[in-house]
């Protein structure tokens, strides 16, 4: 019997996850079908138990729904409590377990794209839900300090509250904000907007980074964001976010099956239905 697979957001069709699944489930010869299901706010308990009765061995979740979704699960693991969201629900026998493997996915493509995150100094700007992922995992992977700097402070702060350990928080405009910075992480919503991010770009010191420093950016459309665009221009080594929104889909997919995810073909997968939009 074909397994089943999905994504549940509202709206959905924006979502480039059927086309990466879809690629890895046929190269991998898995007898699964990956969905995606359009799902209001009010109707995500009944979708989530209708799921669970149909026997879907897994699902991501996406906006609005990453927060809510965790009343209708039976449990959630230490990343996804600490995120604070859900992007991925796994079955386990006759229990729906969430997760986030939004953290992971980022650490993996920093690896991937050569960038060493233990004993660094870290700079994260934004104070959303990124944001947080992005502290979570980088602390995980050992960074040496980690700031996360927004426009409204209190928000930062909030985070570094809750993560604790190496992470504070200080204001977007704080004086010697990148000076000795290893990585910066574009976490913010701007970039998205081409106002805002060239904006963004000329309000961070990016100048005052030392050689060899890069820069990420968790935007992944459009592909060279105005803070990419920016830190090449000052020598800055730069990492697109495309590589993230792979590797959590990896991760999902490895939690799922127990296979390993055909990397190369979900990243091919996603360039391509880039291009076609």
């Amino acid at each position: 019997m074909k397994q089943l697979l999905a994504v549940i957001g509202h709206p959905i069709h924006h979502s480039l996850s059927p086309a990466m699944h879809g690629a890895a489930i046929e190269a991998l010869g898995l007898d699964a079908a990956y969905l995606a299901f359009d799902v209001a706010p009010e109707a995500l308990g009944d979708a989530v138990r209708g799921l669970r009765a149909i026997g879907a061995i897994g699902f991501n979740v996406t906006l609005p729904h990453k927060e809510t979704i965790v009343a209708h699960l039976d449990a959630i693991d230490d990343a996804a409590r600490a995120i604070g969201a859900v992007n991925t629900v796994v079955r386990e026998g006759a229990r729906v377990v969430g997760t986030n493997t939004d953290a992971r996915g980022l650490v993996r493509s920093l690896e991937e794209a050569g960038v060493a995150l233990a004993g660094t100094r870290v700079v994260i700007a934004g104070a959303g839900g990124a944001a947080r992922a992005a502290a979570y995992g980088i602390a995980q992977a050992g960074a040496r300090s980690i700031t996360i700097a927004a426009r409204r402070p209190s928000q930062a702060e909030a985070i570094a509250r809750d993560l604790g350990g190496v992470i504070d928080a200080c204001a977007l405009d704080a004086p010697r904000l990148l000076e000795g910075c290893d990585l910066l992480v574009q976490a913010s919503s701007a970039t998205l907007h081409a106002d805002a991010g060239r904006e963004l770009a000329g309000a961070l010191p990016l100048a005052t980074m030392p050689r060899g420093a890069a820069v990420i950016d968790l935007v992944y459309r459009p592909r060279v964001t105005a803070v990419l665009a920016a830190a090449e221009s000052h020598g800055l080594r730069t990492v697109d976010g495309l590589g993230m929104l792979v590797h959590q889909g990896a991760l999902a997919l490895e939690r799922w099956t127990g296979r390993e995810a055909p990397v190369a073909i979900m990243r091919a997968a996603l360039e391509r239905a880039l291009a076609a939009r």
